[in-house]
C-alpha cells in the first residue's frame, strides 16, 4: 500500500519530499541529468540505487571518456560527476526504489526508507550484465574478467583472450578483441551460434578467432589477475585449463526495469520503449542510458542521454506550467 507522509497540521502531503524531478538511478546518465536539471533551477532528487555510480564503480581505468587524456578510474569519474551534480543543488540519497506509481499525479516513488512525490521522473537505472554465476567471477571482476570489450579491450594487448557467448554481442566483441589479443577463443555451451549469419561468416573467416564448442566456464584461476580459465565439456564432463590473460563475458544484459513492468511500456527484453526523444509511454516520465539503450552501452552515450532527458524534462515542465497558468487566467477572466 502506498503511504505518503503527511503534515500533521494540514493533513496534506509533505512538500519537503516533493520534487520537480526525481531521477531514479545514478551513473553517467543519472548524474548528468542531475547536473542539467539542477542548473535549470529545478528541485532535483537523485535516488542512487544499490550501486551508486552504476557499473563504472566496478571498473578500473576508463580510457575512452572524453576530457581525460591519461584516463581516469571509473569510481573517480563517478564521484566527480556526483559532486558536480551536488554543487548545482541536486539532492542525492543512497537508497533503492522499490515501488512506483506513475498512474497518479504527482508521481509516487517509494524507497526502503521514504516516500517521495515527483512532478516528473527520469529513469536511469541502467542494465546489468548477465553473469556466469561461478564463485571466482566476482573475485576477478576488474582483474581480468570484463563485460565490455570496447571499454577494456586495449588493456589486454598481447594477451590470450577468452570470450564467452554465442550471440551477436559475443561475436562482435571477439572480432574487436582480435585487434589487441594474441589469440581469441570463443567458448559456447552449444555446437552452433545464435548470432546473425553475417556475423558468423565474418567470425569463421577471421584466423585469429578460435571456437570451443559445447563447453562452459567451470572456474577461474590466478593470483592478482586472471591466469588460467578452467572449461568443462558439457557432453563428457571433462575439465581442462586454458591459459588466459582476460575473460570477456558476453552472454547478454538485463535492464533494471522490474519495478516498472506494470507502469511503462517495455520491449520483449525488458528495455524501456521510448515514444519520442527520451519520453516513455507515460507523459512526464523520461528515460536515459542503458535502461533503454541496448546498442551502445557506453558511459559517454549514457551521459548524452542524461543531458537529453534533462532538457526534455525542463521543456515539459515549462510547457505544463504554461498550460496551468493559462487555465488559471481563463478561470479568473483575464
Amino acid at each position: 500500500m502506498l503511504n505518503i507522509d503527511e503534515n500533521e497540521e494540514s493533513g496534506k502531503p509533505d512538500k519537503t519530499k516533493q520534487f520537480d524531478v526525481v531521477i531514479i538511478g545514478s551513473g553517467p546518465a543519472g548524474y548528468t541529468a542531475g547536473i542539467y536539471t539542477s542548473r535549470a533551477k529545478l528541485k532535483t532528487l537523485i535516488i542512487s540505487g544499490t550501486l551508486p555510480g552504476g557499473q563504472l564503480m566496478t571498473t578500473s581505468e576508463v580510457e575512452n571518456y572524453p576530457g581525460f587524456p591519461n584516463g581516469i578510474f571509473g569510481p573517480e569519474l563517478m564521484m566527480n560527476m556526483r559532486q558536480q551534480s551536488e554543487r548545482f543543488g541536486s539532492n542525492i540519497v543512497d537508497d533503492e526504489v522499490i515501488e512506483v506509481n506513475f498512474k497518479k499525479r504527482p508521481f509516487v516513488i517509494i524507497t526502503h526508507s521514504e516516500t517521495y512525490l515527483a512532478d516528473s521522473v527520469i529513469i536511469s537505472t541502467g542494465a546489468s550484465p548477465r553473469k556466469l554465476g561461478i564463485k571466482a567471477e566476482q573475485h576477478f571482476a576488474g582483474r581480468g574478467v570484463s563485460y565490455c570489450a570496447t571499454c577494456d579491450g586495449p588493456f589486454f594487448k598481447g594477451e590470450d583472450i577468452i570470450v564467452v557467448g554465442g550471440g551477436d554481442t559475443a561475436l562482435e566483441e571477439a572480432a574487436f578483441l582480435t585487434k589487441f589479443g594474441k589469440t581469441v577463443k570463443l567458448i559456447h555451451r552449444r555446437d552452433s551460434l545464435r548470432a546473425s549469419k553475417i556475423l558468423q561468416e565474418k567470425a569463421f573467416e577471421n584466423p585469429k578467432i578460435q571456437f570451443l564448442w559445447n563447453n562452459v566456464i567451470a572456474d577461474i584461476k590466478g593470483d592478482k589477475k586472471v591466469v588460467t580459465v578452467i572449461v568443462k565439456d558439457i557432453k563428457n564432463g571433462k575439465e581442462h585449463s586454458i591459459p588466459a590473460g582476460g575473460l570477456f563475458v558476453a552472454i547478454g544484459h538485463e535492464p533494471n526495469t522490474t519495478i516498472f513492468k506494470d507502469q511503462l511500456t517495455l520491449d520483449d527484453k525488458g528495455y524501456i520503449v521510448l515514444q519520442n526523444n527520451t519520453r516513455t509511454s507515460i507523459d512526464g516520465v523520461f528515460a536515459a542510458g542503458d535502461v533503454h539503450d541496448h546498442r551502445y552501452r557506453q558511459a559517454v552515450t549514457a551521459a548524452g542521454f542524461g543531458c537529453m532527458a534533462a532538457l526534455d524534462v525542463e521543456k515539459w515542465l515549462s510547457e505544463r506550467q504554461g498550460r496551468v497558468e493559462l487555465s488559471i487566467n481563463k478561470m479568473e477572466g483575464n
